[in-house]
């Protein structure tokens, strides 16, 4: 391939640009020049002085890139080479920056192993999907602005408020991960940059019945005509206090019936720490009866698929058909609420029915004990307001 005469800056024409077809190069000004291949292939080349080194930038083909287009770049180039900087390295690294939706993509593969609760590896995606994607997903990581995650996060809150608030983690998320892969030197999703209004006191939580509603809400389950897995699950949830997934992924092994202790193991409960639940009289009658329910598969209240649990949406549902329409999991809202209200049980002892942790880290690391005979107390109590449910009874147990 041979090189031609060198011309003055702008030697080249459009029209000499698309008619080249001879193999060799044709030279512009600043380096640049129209190389042709043997086989007719027209491509732009820039040779350059980068940090004292002689170099060669590919720019493009001529099909893509006009004349025009490709001195600009060259200047570009050699005005970045002069002060000092390295195109040849900055063309790599915008090469390297993914968009925003890609790198969600990429820190949700590489952050999944670490969450152990499916539905978090899927709402992690899920929320971005339906929230942001749309407004700035297509955007350089390295692009996207403090200002367009305030707008995806205020347009969430209208419709789905608890969202809103994880959708804040879930976005930081991924911009911690863009640091690390040197995609970007800061985080604008961080709290002071957003600059959020307050949300409103609360917006996103789970709608939760009166307490001295619950022995009606339970008859009408009972004499509903939903499977008798669905209704012992059910009732389980009310009378333990534990959360839907707890009692739905139960296990025959893991209750102690002569005991009446019935053990969470801690891969299984939210706080991953082993939790006691005590039994009281009907829950022990409600296992008694889901003997019958046995399946093989181990689980006490097995859903309609053989070897799997039930669903929360059948728990929902259910309680919602039997016009209350509340959240399952705010059953142990009211379970809180008449412990708080009704009893005098001390604020401890409830929380840790409800496997929260009480007080801070150098008071856990003292009290150790799950005052398991307290609770064995207040459930017993619970379970009796529960089936009686008069609004004057007044529990002064503790």
């Amino acid at each position: 391939m041979s090189a031609l005469n060198r011309r003055p800056e702008k030697a080249l024409t459009a029209q000499l640009v698309k008619n080249a077809s001879k193999p060799g190069k044709y030279f512009d000004g600043h380096g640049l020049y129209l190389r042709v291949d043997d086989g007719g292939g027209r491509y732009w080349v820039q040779r350059i002085v980068i940090r004292g080194k002689r170099r060669e930038i590919g720019l493009g083909p001529a099909s893509l890139i006009t004349l025009v287009e490709a001195r600009a770049v060259a200047i570009e180039n050699r005005k970045a080479a002069r002060a000092g900087g390295d195109p040849i390295a900055d063309k790599r690294q915008a090469k390297a920056i993914l968009t925003f939706e890609e790198a969600a993509k990429r820190a949700h593969a590489e952050l999944s192993p670490t969450w152990k609760n499916p539905k978090d590896q899927a709402a992690f995606l899920s929320t971005l999907e339906k929230h942001v994607f749309a407004r700035f997903g297509k955007v350089l990581i390295s692009e996207v602005t403090s200002a367009d995650i305030r707008q995806a996060i205020l347009s969430a809150r209208k419709t789905a408020p608890e969202v809103a608030r994880k959708l804040t983690f879930r976005i930081s998320a991924v911009f911690k991960w863009a640091i690390a892969e040197g995609m970007r030197t800061d985080n604008p999703a961080l709290t002071g940059a957003l600059a959020l209004p307050r949300q409103e006191k609360g917006a996103g939580q789970r709608k939760a019945l009166p307490y001295e509603d619950v022995n009606a809400c339970i008859a009408a389950i009972a004499a509903s005509g939903a499977s008798l897995s669905t209704k012992l699950a059910l009732e389980m949830v009310v009378l333990t206090a534990c959360r839907s997934g707890e009692v739905r992924g139960a296990r025959w092994d893991e209750f102690d019936t002569a005991a009446k202790v019935w053990t969470i193991p801690e891969e299984r409960m939210k706080m991953k720490k082993l939790h006691r639940v005590p039994l009281c009289k009907r829950a022990l009658e409600i296992l008694e009866e889901a003997k019958k329910l046995d399946d093989g598969s181990g689980l006490v209240f097995p859903g309609t698929k053989e070897g799997r649990p039930l669903s929360d949406m059948t728990l929902s549902k259910l309680v919602k058909e039997q016009g209350f329409p509340v959240d399952v999991h705010g059953f142990r809202t009211s379970f809180r609420t008449w412990a708080q209200e009704r009893t005098n049980f001390p604020r401890e002892v409830a929380e840790a029915a409800l496997a929260h942790l009480s007080g801070d880290a150098v008071e856990r690391a003292y009290a150790r004990s799950d005052v398991f005979q307290k609770r064995r107390k207040m459930m017993d109590a619970w379970a009796a307001f529960v089936a009686e449910a008069r609004r004057d009874n007044v529990v002064r147990i503790g």
